[in-house]
C-alpha cells in the first residue's frame, strides 16, 4: 500500500472511532457521524484526504455487499409476495416525484432533456442511508420499513434505464458510449442466464469450498460471489448492486446462507461506513456557502415534493396509517447516492454544466445529512404525543364449557393446546396477536382474538366456570398482570404460569401461582443427552436428570423463603451446588455410570 493511501486509511479509522461513538452518545445517527467525518476530512473541509473520488469508488462495494445481504433474507417466494410493494408503490413514487420535479426544473430554465434526467435522479433515495437508519432503529420489519424496502428495490431497477438514457439524450463523445438496443438485450440475457444457472453453479462451488474445511477460503469464496456477480452485471451496463442482490436471492434458501452472511457482514459494515464518509466528502461547502439560500430552497423543495408523494403512497396505496406514512416520508425524502453518478455522467455528455452539478450534489448531500435529524425530531414528537388508538374489537366467544383457558397461544401455548386436544379436554385459547390467531386457526385450533390481561375478555372466555387457567404469554410482565387479575377476581381458580427465570417464578409464587420455568426441562433433557453422549448408560442418565429436577424443585422452595435477601440467596445457591455434587457422587458410588470395569 502506498504511503498516502495508508495515511488516508489511518485518518478514516481515527476520525470514525472518535466521531461516530460521540454522535451515538448524544443519540444521533451513526450515518450522521460518518457524514460529518467526511465533511471534515474532504477537500471542502480540512482537505486531509487527497483523492476522495477513488475512495468513493472503493466504498461503493459497501452498498453492493449490503444489497447482497438483503438478498440473502429474501427467498424467491418471499420476493414474489412483495411484488405489489416493489412494482406498484415503487413506480408510483418514482414517476410522480420525477414528474413534479421535472415541471419545477423546466420552470427553472433547464432544457427538457436535462430536466428529465435530473428529475429522475432526484426522485431516487439513498438505499444505503435509508436501510442503515431503519436497521439502527430496528424498523426494517415495521410497516413503513417494509414499504421503504419495496420502493428502494424498484428504484435500484429504475436506475438501469436512467443510466442508459443519459448518452441518448446528451451529446455522446463517441458512438461506442451509446447504450444501444442490442446492448440492452445482451444485458437482459446475461441477467436471465445468471438467474437460471447461477443458483446451481454457486451451490456446487460452495460445497467444494466447504469440503476443504478452511474458513479463509470460504471467506474468499463469499467475497468472490459478491464482487464477481456485481462485476458481471456492471460489465454489461447494469448495476453492481442489482447483480449482488440477485446473487443473494439465489442463495437465500441454500444451506450456506447463514455462513455466507457471517463472512460478508464485517466487510459490509466497514465499507458502508467508508461509503458514508465518501458521500460527506462530496458536499461542496464552498458552493453551499456561496449560494446558501438557493441550496436551502433546493433542499426544502426536494424533500417537500418527495415527502408529499411518499405520504400519499403510504396512506392510500400501501395503507400503513398516518404516522407510519409520515415516517416513510421522512425516511425517504432525501436524495440518493446514485444521483452523484448521474450528475457526473450528465456533465460528461453535455446535459448540465459543472456549476449546476455542484449545486445539485450539495442539495442531495445536505438532504442526506438532514434526514437523521428529521427522523429524531419526528420520533421525539410522536413520543410526546402518542397516538390515540381505538379499542380493538375482540372476538365473541360462544363456547360455554371450557375446562381450561390458555392465555397466550405462542410456541408454549400451542404445545399445551395440542396435548389437551389429544385427550379431548375442551379449552379456549386467548391471543392478542391478530397474525397468530389467523395462523393458528388455519390448523383448526380453538383460538380467539382477545387480550387475556383484560377482565371482560377473561369473563367472556367463561373463566368463572373453568377448572384451570394456563398462562403461556411470552412477556413476563404480561404473565404477572394476567395472574394478578385472575387471582384477585377468582381466588380459588388453579393457575399454572410460564416463568422466564427464578426471579419471575418467585413473583408468581408470591401470588400462589404454580410457576413452570420455560427452559428448565429442555435444559435438563440436553444435559441428559450429554451424559449419554459421554458414555454414561441411558438409565443412569435418566436417574441423574430425575435427581437434578427433584433437587432443583426443593432448592426453589427453600430459596423462595429468602428471595428478598440477596446475600442469603447467594449463600443458598452455593450450598445447593455442593449438595448436588454430593448427591451425584453418592448415587455414582452406589451404582457405576458405565458397564466398564
Amino acid at each position: 500500500m502506498h504511503g498516502s493511501g495508508l495515511i488516508d486509511m489511518l485518518w478514516f479509522l481515527l476520525a470514525s472511532v472518535l466521531a461516530v461513538p460521540l454522535f451515538r452518545r448524544f443519540g444521533l445517527s451513526a450515518v450522521l457521524g460518518y457524514l460529518f467525518v467526511g465533511l471534515l476530512l474532504g477537500p471542502y473541509g480540512f482537505a486531509v484526504i487527497s483523492d476522495p473520488d477513488s475512495t468513493l469508488a472503493i466504498s461503493e462495494l459497501g452498498v453492493v455487499m449490503m444489497l447482497f445481504v438483503i438478498g440473502l433474507e429474501l427467498s424467491p417466494p418471499r420476493l414474489w409476495q412483495m411484488r405489489h410493494r416493489i412494482f406498484v408503490a415503487g413506480s408510483v413514487q418514482v414517476l410522480l416525484s420525477a414528474a413534479l420535479l421535472y415541471a419545477a426544473l423546466l420552470a427553472f430554465g433547464l432544457r427538457w432533456q436535462s430536466a428529465a434526467i435530473v428529475a429522475l435522479a432526484l426522485a431516487l433515495s439513498s438505499t444505503a442511508v435509508v436501510l442503515q437508519l431503519l436497521a439502527e432503529r430496528k424498523q426494517l420489519n415495521s410497516a413503513h420499513g417494509k414499504a421503504a424496502f419495496g420502493i428502494l428495490l424498484f428504484q435500484d431497477i429504475a436506475a438501469i434505464p436512467l443510466l442508459a438514457a443519459i448518452p441518448l439524450l446528451g451529446h455522446a463523445q463517441s458512438e461506442s458510449e451509446h447504450f444501444t438496443g442490442g446492448m440492452a438485450l445482451y444485458a437482459i440475457l446475461v441477467l436471465l442466464l445468471m438467474i437460471l444457472l447461477g443458483r446451481h453453479v454457486m451451490r456446487y462451488l460452495f460445497r467444494a469450498v466447504a469440503w476443504t474445511q478452511m474458513r479463509e477460503i470460504f471467506t474468499a469464496m463469499a467475497l468472490l460471489l459478491v464482487i464477481g456477480t456485481g462485476w458481471i452485471m456492471h460489465s454489461v451496463g447494469l448495476s453492481m448492486g442489482l447483480g449482488a442482490f440477485v446473487a443473494g436471492v439465489l442463495m437465500a434458501d441454500s444451506e450456506f446462507r447463514h455462513e455466507i452472511e457471517a463472512q460478508v457482514e464485517p466487510f459490509k459494515g466497514l465499507l458502508l461506513g467508508l461509503f458514508f464518509i465518501s458521500v460527506g466528502m462530496t458536499v461542496n461547502l464552498t458552493t453551499v456557502a456561496s449560494s446558501p439560500l438557493l441550496i436551502a430552497a433546493g433542499v426544502l423543495f426536494l424533500m417537500a415534493i418527495k415527502a408529499v408523494v411518499l405520504l400519499m403512497i403510504g396512506k392510500w396505496q400501501s395503507r400503513i396509517g398516518l404516522r407510519e406514512s409520515a415516517l416513510l416520508a421522512a425516511t425517504m425524502a432525501m436524495g440518493g447516492e446514485f444521483a452523484f453518478v448521474v450528475f457526473a455522467d450528465s456533465v460528461r455528455f453535455g446535459l448540465i454544466d459543472a456549476l449546476l452539478r455542484d449545486r445539485l450534489v450539495a442539495i442531495v448531500g445536505v438532504s442526506m445529512a438532514l434526514t437523521p435529524l428529521l427522523l429524531m425530531a419526528m420520533q421525539a414528537y410522536f413520543k410526546r404525543h402518542p397516538a390515540e388508538t381505538a379499542a380493538p374489537v375482540y372476538d365473541s366467544i360462544e363456547d360455554g364449557h371450557p375446562r381450561v383457558v390458555i392465555a397466550g397461544f405462542g410456541r408454549m401455548g400451542q404445545i399445551v393446546g395440542r396435548m389437551l386436544g389429544a385427550r379431548k379436554i375442551p379449552f379456549i385459547a386467548l391471543e392478542n396477536s391478530v397474525d397468530q390467531v389467523a395462523l393458528s386457526r388455519k390448523f383448526g385450533n380453538m383460538i380467539y382474538f382477545g387480550d387475556p390481561a383484560r377482565l371482560e375478555v377473561l369473563q367472556s372466555a367463561h373463566i368463572a366456570t373453568a377448572e384451570m387457567l394456563i398462562i403461556t404469554a411470552d412477556d413476563p410482565e404480561t404473565n404477572l398482570k394476567i395472574a394478578r387479575l385472575a387471582k384477585r377476581h377468582y381466588p380459588n381458580l388453579r393457575i399454572i404460569a410460564r416463568a422466564r427465570n427464578r426471579q419471575h417464578a418467585f413473583r408468581l409464587m408470591d401470588m400462589g401461582v404454580a410457576a413452570i420455568r420455560e427452559t428448565l426441562h429442555s435444559s435438563v433433557e440436553i444435559g441428559k443427552m450429554a451424559f449419554i453422549g459421554l458414555g454414561i448408560r441411558h438409565e443412569r442418565a435418566e436417574e441423574y436428570a430425575r435427581l437434578f429436577l427433584e433437587h432443583d424443585e426443593h432448592i426453589l422452595a427453600e430459596q423462595y423463603l429468602v428471595h428478598d435477601n440477596e446475600a442469603a440467596l447467594i449463600a443458598s445457591a452455593e450450598e445447593a451446588y455442593r449438595e448436588l455434587e454430593a448427591l451425584f457422587d453418592a448415587d455414582r458410588l452406589d451404582r457405576p455410570d458405565t458397564d466398564q470395569p
